[in-house]
């Protein structure tokens, strides 16, 4: 359960941005990411205009450090990037106002940070000559392994090619498209 805190006189988030920006840092931390980084996103995403971090920490009401760190966090993973208003010394930050852009962001850097490198160490253990030496229950559960995980690599490359409107009618047929192989299977 999330406890608000009270919010201050200057405070520029309503109520709802505010849960919002609390909820998606409580989200983060199950994501994998600390819950600064998480809400330092949501408010550029929900600004949807360029802030520096001191008036990022200021609305957070978190340590300038740490705005600092979670923009550096943000920066490597492509979802903030620096931006330059016309008369300001201080950098800005924002991030894409685009949900679906976002969402391309994220699996892209997940799947070449977590995903990639275990396919490519699945590819190595099975083209190594040792491994015909393994137990043959243990080869097969790791070719399983490999043909899965690169079936799902190739299947999202496709998906993140595909425009939002598509992509969101495939995903709507969710059971609809296990109706439409069985009824193909009887024929």
């Amino acid at each position: 359960m999330t406890v608000e805190a009270a919010p201050y006189a200057a405070d520029p988030l309503s109520p709802v941005s505010r849960r919002f920006v609390l909820h998606w840092g409580e989200m983060g931390s199950r994501w994998g990411v600390n819950r600064t980084v998480a809400q330092v996103h949501a408010l550029l995403f929900l600004a949807g205009r360029p802030m520096d971090a001191e008036t990022i920490a200021s609305v957070l009401v978190v340590a300038r450090s740490n705005v600092s760190n979670s923009l550096r966090e943000l920066i490597n993973l492509k979802l903030v990037r620096v931006s330059h208003l016309m008369g300001e010394r201080r950098d800005h930050f924002e991030t894409s106002r685009d949900v679906w852009e976002l969402f391309r962001t994220v699996v892209r850097e997940r799947k070449a940070r977590e995903f990639d490198p275990t396919v490519a160490m699945l590819r190595e253990i099975t083209s190594d000559p040792a491994f015909a030496a393994e137990d043959a229950d243990a080869r097969k559960r790791i070719h399983e392994t490999l043909t899965l995980m690169a079936s799902l690599s190739s299947w999202g490359e496709e998906m993140l090619r595909l425009e939002p409107a598509t992509l969101m009618k495939v995903m709507k047929l969710g059971s609809r498209i296990q109706k439409l192989l069985r009824e193909g299977d009887k024929q």
